[in-house]
């Protein structure tokens, strides 16, 4: 077993890649600056600390552990040449961002549920998701993530202790890339780490559609125009951040796993825009279409 790694970056663009940085290290920093401003926010100011607004504080919270979790190292090898990393750093980094995947989806289900009582029933909304609930609903998003990406860990420091190169053809280290370095079978790695991808996300997208689907037939119910169009307004910014997170997610998959003629660089071009692109977007969206949030941030930076 090999004590230090090498990520060579993205094959094919080791020309480029320190200028394929520089947009990457822009979304960065504004997804740091974004999210951290929401968390700021939320925190400050009490009549944000409801449901809808605490869901989006910790989704904010996992966007930055997220993004953090892969570009200080991708920085190392694009513009500091150090593209050496422990062995056990390597496996820390593939649990963050795998724990941290999970966690997120989990997030936008609660959201999904939220915005569900909030519309269908919302004279009991206040008495459904009381506080404890909602923290309640982080911790086992949290928990589950972890017991999903765990035994991912367990396999490869148990199952594998012959490795046939030490360089992994990546810019992070994600879970399959790390795979693809032992000496042996690594089947049973890959069907654990396609089902932990599918039943995750396939959960969770099926439960936050059929939850719209309710929404849309409760919102085109309402007799009013004016209640109807203020009730999916009050979706759209949620609707956004799922499609966003959620294509890019399965984009990112099913290339992965399944289109073996696309050139790798591909692969990691687009399994890093999935680690940045929500945590960069997420606040954007949020900030634009919640109206309380852009109001606190005008007086911020008019201040």
């Amino acid at each position: 077993m090999p004590s230090v790694l090498t990520l060579i970056g993205i094959p094919g663009l080791e020309a480029v890649q320190r200028w394929i940085e520089i947009p990457f290290c822009a979304m960065y920093l504004l997804a740091m600056v974004g999210n951290s401003l929401l968390l700021t926010i939320i925190k400050s100011e009490p009549s944000l600390h409801e449901p809808m607004h605490i869901f989006l504080g910790m989704l904010a919270a996992t966007d930055i552990v997220l993004a953090s979790s892969i570009m200080p190292k991708m920085l190392g090898v694009f513009w500091f040449h150090v593209p050496e990393i422990y062995f056990d750093s390597c496996l820390l980094q593939m649990c963050l961002i795998h724990t941290f995947q999970c966690t997120e989806s989990g997030i936008l289900l609660a959201m999904a549920l939220d915005r569900y009582v909030a519309i269908c029933y919302p004279l009991r909304h206040a008495i459904i998701l009381t506080h404890q609930l909602v923290t309640q609903i982080g911790s086992v998003a949290v928990l589950r993530a972890v017991i999903f990406v765990a035994p991912s860990l367990l396999l490869i420091k148990c199952q594998f202790q012959f490795y046939h190169t030490t360089v992994i053809s990546h810019c992070y280290c994600e879970h399959m890339a790390i795979v693809k370095l032992a000496a042996g079978d690594v089947q049973v790695n890959k069907i654990y780490g396609s089902f932990v991808a599918f039943t995750v996300a396939g959960f969770d997208l099926i439960f936050i559609t059929l939850s719209y689907i309710q929404i849309f037939i409760t919102v085109f119910r309402l007799s009013q125009k004016e209640a109807r169009f203020k009730a999916f307004n009050t979706c759209i910014a949620h609707i956004c951040v799922f499609l966003q997170f959620y294509l890019l997610a399965f984009f990112s998959f099913f290339t992965h796993r399944f289109g073996p003629h696309i050139p790798p660089y591909i692969h990691i071009l687009f399994s890093t825009m999935y680690l940045l692109v929500p945590p960069f977007l997420n606040p954007l969206v949020y900030g634009v279409k919640t109206k309380r949030i852009r109001i606190h941030v005008i007086k911020i930076f008019s201040s």
